[in-house]
């Protein structure tokens, strides 16, 4: 599926300097050290909606050595900016960072899909001149991105790193699922579950959704020029490299992963600080601790309203009116299954309510119904034969 590049060397602008790449994108932090065009050391790391606090835990335990150094410190992502005020350095826009990485490790790729947390990009480069021929991104919404497949998984319950892609590849034949907005996709999904669409092949559908919407919506018509790298930290998907593989329709070696294919972005801004020589001297952490400690977070808006959240947001499952005799009654079982909850309700033909249950369907609809019939069947804890009518079918259980 893909082949293994080799980092190329430069030289160093600054010599005996080391620089310091920091990449802050939307869902990782990534840090890459280096001097004289070796890398020294490299880190990604996701940091679960605390972006400095990571950043400070990471600079402190792995790159303790730089405290008190004089460095080339690079900055570039959402973050980065952010960092600069805190620590000086310079930071450098995203899609300079990253066709400055690929110009050092992957100087014969001619085309860049660069996929993470909130953003896609679609870079066009010429490794011999080292120059952007044209490049592309996303608007301001996150559908087609990484944050879109994060979302998705969590809805099935499946993790997106490992679990996910490995499923997708198990797929023969993905169902086709929006992509260009993910209410959509959603809607799509809940249908596909609902008709007992397998997890691999839903998951395999959305990898095809995303590789679709970025040809489409991203690229939009421009030629993709091979030898075409798949980047950021999506590219760790084996879903979404067999997706672009086959949406693209390229052969084998055509779609490379490269070496450092998560920190592009990193090592172009570290190479780009040595270029200019954005020198960062007494390197101090501690003033990202001081920056969290002191900073201070707009108020906006009114006070949130309070509300007494119950012990549980289900029902109770049975009625203290039902009757006390259930043994061979005859009842009738309705199932209302939506898009986040699942409910079922037990009626005799007087109408009343002899047993019901709440429960959330988790993106598994069979399995939540089967789960709401145990639990009302291990309640009455009896063999109750029901005259079953769901969807006015009349089917004889045994619960």
């Amino acid at each position: 599926m893909h082949k293994k590049l080799r980092l190329c060397s430069f030289d160093t602008m600054s010599k005996h300097v080391k620089s310091l790449g920091v990449d802050i994108g939307s869902v990782s932090v990534k840090l890459v050290l280096w001097e004289q065009g070796k890398i020294l050391h490299a880190v990604y790391h996701r940091f679960q909606g605390r972006p400095f606090e990571t950043l400070y835990n990471i600079l402190s335990e792995q790159f303790a050595s730089l405290s008190g150094q004089t460095i080339n410190l690079g900055l570039t992502g959402i973050g980065g900016k952010t960092v600069q005020s805190i620590l000086g350095g310079k930071s450098f826009g995203e899609i300079a960072s990253i066709a400055s990485g690929n110009f050092l490790v992957a100087p014969e790729v001619k085309t860049v899909i660069e996929m993470g947390g909130e953003d896609s990009k679609f870079l066009i480069l010429d490794g011999q001149r080292k120059i952007i021929k044209d490049f592309a991104m996303n608007a301001q919404c996150a559908a087609g991105t990484g944050s879109f497949l994060d979302q998705q998984a969590n809805r099935l319950k499946i993790s997106i790193e490992g679990e996910f892609g490995q499923l997708a590849l198990k797929s023969k034949k993905p169902p086709r699922i929006a992509g260009r907005c993910s209410v959509f996709a959603k809607s799509d999904m809940i249908h596909l579950q609902q008709i007992a669409t397998p997890d691999y092949d839903i998951v395999a559908g959305l990898c095809f959704a995303v590789a679709r919407n970025f040809k489409s919506s991203i690229a939009r018509g421009k030629k993709f020029i091979k030898p075409i790298a798949f980047e950021g930290g999506v590219a760790a998907n084996p879903g979404m490299i067999r997706a672009f593989t086959e949406i693209l329709e390229l052969e084998q070696g055509e779609l490379v992963i490269p070496p450092y294919y998560n920190l592009m972005g990193a090592i172009g801004a570290a190479y780009l600080a040595e270029k200019e020589g954005t020198l960062v001297e007494g390197f101090d952490v501690e003033k990202i601790n001081s920056y969290l400690k002191f900073r201070q977070v707009a108020e906006c808006g009114r006070e949130a309203l309070s509300y007494n959240y119950p012990e549980s947001k289900y029902y109770d499952i049975t009625l203290k009116d039902r009757p006390k005799n259930i043994d061979q009654l005859e009842v009738f079982l309705g199932v209302d299954v939506g898009s986040l909850s699942t409910n079922l309700v037990l009626i005799d033909r007087d109408y009343r309510v002899i047993a019901r249950r709440y429960l959330m369907t988790e993106g598994r609809p069979i399995e939540a119904v089967r789960r709401g019939l145990k639990e009302i069947g291990v309640v009455k804890k009896l063999a109750v034969k029901l005259s079953l009518k769901l969807w006015a079918l009349p089917v004889p259980v045994a619960i």
